[in-house]
Parts: C-alpha cells; structure tokens; sequence
C-alpha cells in the first residue's frame, strides 16, 4: 500500500495507470487473532501452525461452503445445467443460520439439489467462523473479478480445484496423454476455467526473483511443482471448503494461494528482501485483471440490465453482469464466441478477440424484449396445458367459451 501510494505520487506510469484504471481492495490480515499469537512468539520461537487457527480454533480456509462437491453431486445426477447452475452456485441456507455447522465429508444431500453436506455420521461438524461469514457478505458485496490471499511457510502459487474429486463421480471421458507439466492423476478435476489459472498464477511465479529456483526441492518437502512454481490445489494439499474454490464457484472472481515464502513469519532484517522478490510478482499478477473482455450489457433503451450471464463458447463457466450492467471476464489471447442472456430478453452473440497486450477488449451488448414473459403468463393461466388453436368458422365448444372468459 505505502508503495502503490509513493509511487503514484511520484509519477510512476505503471502505478498510476493501475490505481487509476483498478478498483483495489487491501486486506492487511483475514485473521488478526493468529497474527497476534504469531507475533508475540516472533519468528524464532514461532511455528509453521502457530497463528494458523482464529482464537476460536477454525482454519478459515476450510471454512466455506464445499459448492465443489455439491456441484460433482448434481453433475452425477445429471441436474446440470437445468436444475443446478455450473455458476454463482448459491449458498446453502442452514449454512447462513447462526448455530451452522460444517462437515469435512461433503457431498449432495437427499431430496434436494441443495443438500449439505455430510452423509455419514463419522463426519465430525465445526461451526461456521465469524471471519468466514464477514468474507463471504464481502464478496457478494463486491464485483470482484480477480484476488489473492497471501500466505507463507512455502513458495509457490496454488490455484483451484483444491478440493480432489472421487475418482468414481469423475465423468466418463476420452483417455489423453498427461502435458508435460502435469501428472496423470485421475483425482483432479480441472476447472473449466484452467488455462486461465495457469496463466495467472504463471504470471506471478515468473516474475519472482526465486520462485521458479526449485532444484533444491520444496520449502518443507519435494517440489510439486514440476520446476514452474505452480500447482493445483488438489494436488498438493487436498481440502473441501476452501476460498478459491468457494470464490470461483459463488462470485465472478477468479482467487489463487500466493506463499510468498519460505519462512511463515521472517525477522523483520529479511523483510525487505523478501519484498523485493515478490515486488514485481505482485504489480504483474494485478495487471492481469485487464486482460480479457469488458463491457456493458443494456436494453434498447440504454438501461443496464443487472445478473446477465455472459456465456463464453468452450468455457463452461459463466459470469454475471453487476448492477449497473458492466462485466469483466478475464481470458487467455485467442477469438470467443460470446452471448449475453437475460430472463425476459432475447440473447445476443458477438465474437470477442482478445489480445496479447495488456487491456480488455470491450464488447457490449443490447438486447431485445422477448414474448417469453407473456407466453408463460399466457400458458400459467391455461394451467401449462397446451393452448387449443381456435379454427375461424368453427363453433366453439362451451368448455372453450369459459376457458376463453376466463383469460379475458
């Protein structure tokens, strides 16, 4: 912050341009309680766990609503999309209750497509965090559309799933060679936004003075990420319930794990150092945020339309306009085919490209009233049955004569 702040000052072209075009949301700490129990250990007598836990006892990071699972769940009973969106899933309710609690063995309940979470009674409950809750009204809050949460103990840039499937809800599908970047594990589903991690969390772990230094092996074991500095969450530290997950599930935002470093609280002699090697790592990784496509999705009378999904074609995850109607979808380079969605509006479909340099490419939208609305008020009040088509010169039937007045 002090820095964005000097330099903006001083006329830093690069800073200003990033103040003046992004809206930037600073949290100096999710859990103040840890950090004061870390603090007063210091780092010579502190841990790797110390200040890990909030003053209650919970890991907030596995503290939000497992919406992975839950989604898993609905795709085995083939409820997605119709009856279960593959976006902005909501959360479940007894979940927002104040006596909620959490079970770590997650999966879809009976008899709803909401159902949460534990189907077994060896799943032991913790209740929901006051910081977990205050998060989470944050988010829906804001329009966010990129984030981080910082952390230490290790060096390297995690991005989601971070929850592992089972390997039998894994959908059937083609056997394909592994890239050469990744294992052939079968418990790890990809987003469908996973090029886009990659490139993201590739574009911080580059910038790092000594992120992608891994041949001496990991901070604590060996090095899971192949030499680049990066990894899926699944794969190196399995949890249901995470914020990246939860984030990308339930909101617009697309939220990786920077561990800044080794060392989970460094002497205050190493600070400066350790600023310098994620310095240029944290400007680039904001930047990132401009890239893809923006815009505005209005009616023909210019008014904003609020919740439309923009769908991207060959991505099977959507995102949803704010209430003034603008939107931002971060993507790779490449040409999309895009269309705008809203209840009571005719869809519209454009072909976005999106480029190498650093800039959205602006694509707005207008749509036009549909006859939907009125067809479904039409169809209600003939009670969903199909509409009889009246024959001109054919006398009406009485039953047809009430049903007529009866519309009228």
């Amino acid at each position: 912050m002090q820095f964005l702040c000097k330099e903006y000052q001083d006329g830093n072209p690069r800073v200003r341009s990033l103040v003046t075009e992004t809206r930037i949301h600073l949290v100096p700490s999710l859990n103040p309680d840890g950090y004061e129990l870390a603090r007063e250990a210091g780092s010579e007598l502190g841990n790797w766990a110390l200040g890990h836990w909030t003053e209650e006892g919970y890991d907030l990071f596995e503290n939000f609503p497992d919406l992975a699972s839950a989604l898993w769940a609905a795709e085995e009973r083939r409820l997605v999309p119709h009856k279960f969106p593959n976006h902005h899933i909501s959360i479940p309710e007894h979940y927002l209750a104040e006596d909620a609690t959490v079970s770590p063995g997650t999966g879809l309940g009976t008899g709803t497509a909401m159902g949460r979470w534990c189907l077994t009674p060896s799943c032991p409950p913790w209740q929901v965090a006051v910081e977990t809750r205050a998060v989470m009204a944050w988010m829906d809050k804001n329009p966010f559309v990129l984030g981080a949460n910082l952390q230490g103990g290790e060096k390297l840039v995690s991005f989601p799933f971070d929850t592992a499937r089972p390997v039998s809800e894994t959908p059937a599908a083609a056997p394909r060679l592994p890239d050469d970047y990744e294992d052939d594990n079968p418990e790890l589903q990809e987003t469908p936004d996973h090029a886009i991690f990659r490139w993201l969390a590739i574009s911080y772990a580059s910038a790092h003075l000594t992120m992608t230094e891994t041949f001496r092996g990991g901070c604590h074991t060996q090095d899971m990420t192949n030499a680049m500095g990066i990894v899926q969450g699944a794969k190196w530290h399995p949890r249901a319930g995470s914020m990246n997950d939860f984030s990308y599930l339930h909101t617009n935002c697309l939220e990786l794990s920077i561990y800044l470093g080794c060392d989970k609280f460094p002497h205050e002699s190493e600070l400066q150092q350790e600023w310098e090697n994620n310095k240029e790592s944290l400007l680039t990784f904001m930047e990132q945020v401009h890239r893809g496509i923006k815009g505005l999705v209005t009616d023909q009378q210019g008014e904003p339309i609020a919740n439309a999904t923009i769908v991207v074609g060959g991505i099977n995850h959507n995102v949803k306009t704010a209430s003034g109607g603008d939107y931002w979808r971060i993507l790779n380079p490449g040409e999309y085919r895009v269309s705008a969605r809203a209840e009571g509006y005719n869809p519209s479909v454009k072909t976005c490209s999106v480029f190498y340099d650093i800039g959205a490419t602006q694509c707005n939208f207008v749509l036009s009233r549909s006859n939907w609305k009125r067809i479904r008020e039409i169809m209600a009040m003939n009670g969903n049955r199909p509409i009889r088509r009246i024959v001109p010169g054919r006398p009406m039937t009485p039953r047809e004569r009430m049903r007529l007045r009866m519309r009228i």
